[in-house]
């Protein structure tokens, strides 16, 4: 795999490998013989990701192109039928799943991210119909079910909801952090090296989510008071299940001010009024994160702030993607 340089603050690293479905990479897999080329999530992406690319209905031999497919019945435990000829293909795809999940297993992915409406590949609000043809329900595609069922820790998204820039930074924040933490657990860290992982994480918890920040703190504390895999196992669980929870301009404010109260000594008082102001219009949406950040950010280097300098909360992803550019 390429390397890439990661920006100022972060270390060096290899793209992560991430899971995709194949037509978004523009290749010509789908029931009609076509393909939906998603360019930001190829080209931009692409330049941090890895792709570890799925087909399931190609995959699963139904060829290309075939017959249309939908989901009929049961809203929980649908049937795959083709559209036109009412074959069923659902133990052909169930078959083909119970192959495939041993081999994702293996690859080590840090994010998937799904075709949306697909009956194989949805995962929200796939149209599931009655045996008449009326739409009955919504649920996900055979395969984005069963993945996410056997991958409960690992962040998933859909390829028309990463246009919300909110929903995009969201995913992308939670695929760097699982592989932060699947690379951190590689090294055999000691309970201390877990409770140095924790410090450098503390902020950015807490703009996804105060209580998960609190009981991560409580995890912590228990140390070598419990066997090791229990307490690692539980830090992960509710890390990442943190981390889904979204950073809220409410919720950022807050952790800016938090940054900002480390300055009580070295800022004048014009300095630190001009920081509440920068913090308080990002509250209020007329300018975006990246203004009060990069304000901070300065500070931090000038007054050198070592706790601060290690906060993952300043770069949890790389700075060319501009996610924090965004209102």
């Amino acid at each position: 795999m390429e390397g890439m340089e990661r920006m100022e603050g972060m270390e060096r690293m290899e793209k992560i490998k991430v899971g995709v479905s194949t037509c978004l990479l523009g290749e010509s897999v789908r029931y009609d013989g076509g393909h939906k080329l998603d360019r930001f999530i190829r080209d931009v992406l692409g330049e941090y990701f890895d792709y570890y690319a799925v087909c399931p209905e190609q995959e699963a031999g139904l060829g290309t192109p075939r017959e249309a497919m939908r989901l009929v019945g049961d809203e929980e435990d649908p049937k795959l039928l083709t559209n036109k000829t009412f074959q069923d293909k659902t133990g052909i795809m169930k078959d083909y799943i119970q192959r495939k999940l041993p081999i994702l297993e293996k690859q080590e992915l840090h994010g998937f991210i799904f075709k949306k409406g697909s009956p194989s590949s949805g995962l929200y609000r796939v149209k599931v119909y009655h045996e008449n043809g009326n739409p009955i329900g919504k649920g996900s595609g055979l395969f984005a079910k069963a993945f996410t069922t056997a991958f409960p820790n690992l962040p998933v998204e859909e390829e028309g909801r990463l246009n919300d820039p909110h929903l995009r930074e969201n995913f992308i924040v939670r695929v760097f952090a699982h592989h932060r933490w699947k690379e951190f657990l590689k090294k055999n860290p000691s309970v201390g090296d877990l409770v140095e992982y924790h410090t450098r994480e503390k902020f950015l918890m807490m703009a996804h989510s105060v209580e998960h920040y609190k009981a991560l703190g409580k995890i912590t504390a228990k140390g070598s008071t419990i066997p090791r895999e229990e307490l690692f196992g539980e830090f992960e669980r509710v890390y990442l299940e943190g981390l889904e929870s979204h950073a809220t301009a409410k919720k950022n404010t807050n952790v800016l001010h938090h940054i900002l109260g480390y300055f009580k000594e070295e800022l004048s008082p014009w300095e630190k009024q001009e920081a509440l102001d920068l913090i308080e219009r990002y509250h209020d949406r007329q300018v975006p994160l990246v203004v009060p950040l990069t304000l901070l950010n300065h500070y931090i280097r000038k007054y050198e702030k070592d706790y601060l300098e290690k906060q993952r909360y300043l770069n949890p992803h790389p700075r060319e993607l501009m996610l924090r550019n965004q209102y």
